[in-house]
C-alpha cells in the first residue's frame, strides 16, 4: 500500500518537520503511525514531500524526517465537471467519487430543474461540505493535487466557461436528440475539457440551447441513463482512460 497522505500549508524542505494540529492528531491517534513508517505531505496544489516517521509526541505531534520533495505538474488535459446540484447528500457522493477518479476541478451548477437550492447560509455550508469532501477524498486516494471546487455558477456563467474550453461537452440522455458517444469524441491533446452533468430532471431545452450556442456538443455515455451523482464519475473515467492518464 502507498504511504498515507497528510495536508500541510506549505511543503517542508527538510530535514525535519513536525506535523501537528488536526492532521497530526489523525496521524498519531487514529493512524497510530510508528517510527520507520513512510508518509507523504502535500499542500494539495501539487507540492509533495516524502518523509519517514521519527517519533510520535503526545496525541497530535508527529516528527518526520523529509527524504524527498517535488512538484507534480498539471495534467496536459485538465478535466472540469460542472455538476448540477443533486438531492440530499448525493452531492458529496459525486464530489468524493469524482475526486477519487481524478477530476481536476468541480463546478456546482444551479440548474433550473434542480430541487436543491443553494441560497444564503445553506449555500455556504453546502459549498464548504463539497470542498471538505474533495480534500478528504484527495487524501484518501493518495492525490497531491486536489480538485478545486468553485463557487456555484448560474447557467449563464456555465455557458461562458464552456465557451472558453478546448472541448465542451453536455451529457444528454435523450435518445432522440442528436449526440455522439463520449468514448468516440475527439479530445484535445492539451488544454481544457469541460463536462456538464445535468440534474435528475435533465438539462432543460433553454439550458441546452445556451450551452450549444457557447460551442458545447452533446454526448452520451451509453444506452443506460445514470443518476446525476454517478454520471460525472463515469464520464470522467472514460476521458481519463483516453487521455492516457490511466495508462
Amino acid at each position: 500500500m502507498t504511504a498515507p497522505v497528510f495536508v500541510v500549508e506549505e511543503v517542508p524542505a527538510g530535514p525535519r518537520f513536525v506535523l501537528d494540529g488536526p492532521e497530526g492528531r489523525h496521524a498519531v491517534s487514529v493512524k497510530r503511525l510508528a517510527p520507520g513508517e513512510e508518509v507523504v505531505l502535500t499542500d494539495g496544489r501539487g507540492g509533495w514531500a516524502e518523509a519517514v516517521v521519527e517519533a510520535a509526541e503526545g496525541k497530535d505531534r508527529l516528527v518526520v524526517a523529509v527524504s524527498a520533495t517535488g512538484e507534480e505538474p498539471e495534467p496536459e488535459v485538465m478535466i472540469t465537471v460542472v455538476q448540477a446540484l443533486p438531492k440530499g447528500d448525493r452531492g458529496e457522493v459525486a464530489v468524493e467519487t469524482m475526486t477519487e477518479t481524478g477530476v481536476d476541478a468541480i463546478v456546482p451548477w444551479q440548474a433550473s430543474r434542480c430541487i436543491t437550492q443553494w441560497r444564503g447560509d445553506r449555500g455556504a455550508k453546502s459549498l464548504a461540505k463539497w470542498r471538505s469532501t474533495a480534500r478528504e477524498a484527495g487524501k484518501q486516494s493518495r492525490r497531491v493535487r486536489f480538485p478545486e471546487v468553485a463557487e456555484a455558477m448560474s447557467t449563464k456563467q456555465v455557458a461562458a466557461l464552456l465557451a472558453g474550453a478546448d472541448l465542451a461537452v453536455v451529457l444528454h440522455e435523450d435518445r432522440d436528440a442528436p449526440s455522439e458517444a463520449l468514448a468516440a469524441a475527439e479530445l484535445p491533446k492539451a488544454g481544457s475539457v469541460v463536462l456538464v452533468v445535468g440534474p435528475e430532471g435533465g438539462v432543460s431545452p433553454e439550458e441546452l440551447a445556451a450551452f450549444t450556442a457557447a460551442g458545447a456538443r452533446t454526448c452520451r455515455l451509453g444506452r443506460s441513463v445514470l443518476r446525476t451523482s454517478t454520471a460525472g464519475t463515469a464520464a470522467a473515467a472514460v476521458l481519463l482512460a483516453r487521455t492516457g492518464r490511466w495508462s
